[in-house]
């Protein structure tokens, strides 16, 4: 494994961060925002009010040009007309179905947009789908459906190329908003993702914040519990920016692999982003080991797939839970390539599991590897 190192320190325990979590409203106003959601989604509310800060608030490492949030002056779709009561599931999957810049207009205090079905990207309706929350909109999947799905490859979201699986648009956006309970447990054919399923195009996670979603609990190669990505466009990378994933106790999410994130064949960058209280919930491994249902690897993340680039700047992984391997990160090349580059960047307290070639984080012993003022214990 070759490494390349700027002031790394393995087994260390000072914090890179004070303190971690997300920004909220008062609990006066999430309370009149969440009224006629049910108990569980309520329980997550209350609890995300007590924290402070989206994303990791000690990050500072440099937001690219391509990574910033889109400016939302002139939106070409607003969900609402000013009230809570304007601001519906089916007002929200009647925009994304159109495509564009999506903003809210749901009146001053933060609202709570419950979902019994999808929201679906149509491949032709627009070359970019923006989805803005202002800072006040959560999109709640209830415990019973997945909240967004893009694919370029599905034929009954329209077919717009021969290479579905290498297409530049439509691109997907999604920022200062915030994502809890969406579920797809019970998808067959596109399975994982339990908050958002995104294929083709490139897709953008910018000031988000995902709490207590799920996907299928166990299988090889399926997870995501929060978001799973296929076929990004020539293989850029999928931003995710000043998110935050789980944040404590009681927030995390779940699925068979990647409590947080999982993905084949796909790159990531990630900056100044807290992935805490996520878990693997397979067992068994890719491939199975006999006798097991397989899966269980990566409590906040897992990458599966040939020459990818997992990069992680300014960002906490911690308190991560997997029965299998990679605790907090499993990072894995079948053709023995790709780099995994950590700048600025804490592991630490994620349990299960074993195969860590550094600590949290399971991959080949030979991968490239860039190790930059970061913590690993």
């Amino acid at each position: 494994m070759r490494r390349t190192t700027s002031w790394c320190v393995l087994f260390a325990g000072a914090p890179l961060v004070a303190s971690v979590g997300v920004t909220g409203a008062s609990a006066a106003e999430t309370s009149g925002a969440a009224s006629g959601v049910t108990s569980a989604a309520q329980t997550t509310l209350s609890l995300a009010e007590t924290l402070a800060g989206a994303g990791n608030p000690k990050g500072e490492c440099e937001v690219p040009s391509e990574a910033r949030a889109v400016n939302m002056t002139r939106p070409d779709r607003i969900v609402g007309n000013g009230t809570p009561a304007s601001c519906t599931g089916d007002a929200f999957i009647a925009a994304v179905a159109q495509g564009g810049k999506i903003a809210f207009n749901c009146g001053p205090a933060p609202v709570v947009i419950t979902l019994d079905r999808p929201a679906k990207v149509f491949n032709d309706a627009a070359a970019d789908v923006v989805i803005d929350g202002g800072g006040l909109v959560t999109l709640n999947g209830d415990d019973r459906t997945r909240i967004l799905y893009m694919n370029t490859c599905d034929g009954d979201q329209h077919w717009t190329t021969t290479h579905c699986d290498n297409q530049e648009t439509p691109r997907l956006t999604v920022q200062n908003i915030t994502f809890m309970h969406g579920d797809s447990t019970d998808e067959d054919e596109y399975d994982g993702g339990g908050a958002i399923w995104a294929r083709g195009g490139q897709l953008r996670v910018i000031n988000s914040r995902f709490f207590n979603n799920t996907c299928v609990d166990t299988g090889p190669d399926v997870g995501g519990g929060a978001i799973r990505a296929l076929s990004q466009y020539q293989n850029r990378p999928v931003y995710v920016v000043q998110s935050t994933f789980g944040g404590r106790r009681g927030l995390g999410n779940m699925g068979a692999n990647g409590g947080a994130l999982s993905s084949i064949n796909v790159s990531w960058s990630i900056i100044n982003s807290l992935f805490s209280y996520n878990r693997a919930l397979g067992n068994g491994g890719n491939p199975a080991e006999a006798g097991t249902p397989g899966g269980g690897s990566g409590g906040a993340i897992y990458s599966d797939g040939m020459s990818n680039t997992l990069s992680i700047c300014g960002s906490v992984i911690e308190k991560n839970r997997v029965n299998a391997f990679g605790s907090g990160v499993f990072f894995v090349n079948n053709d023995h390539g790709g780099l995994l580059r950590l700048e600025q960047t804490l592991i630490r307290k994620n349990v299960g599991g074993g195969w860590n070639v550094l600590p949290g984080v399971s991959m080949h012993e030979d991968t490239d590897t860039e190790l930059i003022d970061s913590i690993l214990e």
